[in-house]
């Protein structure tokens, strides 16, 4: 079981249209439907502290970068108390 979470918009109509990840292709499923009406705020984009939108991919890049990062710059265990002795120097 897997649960998504999507914002969507039903038309004048009453019509929901939702469409689902390709990997759900001609497969059948069980489908709940929750109603929660939002208010304007919540359905307009996401932006970043640099003024660019926020997408799932976006998101992953960053998550990606700080990952790389952390690799980088990863400290030997055995350098911490070199360091901490060497502080406490000054």
């Amino acid at each position: 079981m897997e649960t998504m979470k999507l914002q969507a918009h039903i038309g004048t109509d009453g019509i929901l249209q939702i469409q689902m990840p390709t990997d759900f292709k001609d497969t059948s499923v069980e489908v709940v439907v929750v109603l929660h009406p939002l208010s304007w705020e919540e359905t307009q984009p996401k932006s970043n502290a640099w003024g660019k939108l926020t997408t799932k991919k976006s998101i992953q890049a960053a998550i990606a970068k700080i990952q790389q990062l952390q690799q980088e710059v990863a400290l030997d265990k055995t350098s911490i108390p070199e360091m901490i002795e060497e502080g406490r120097r000054f």
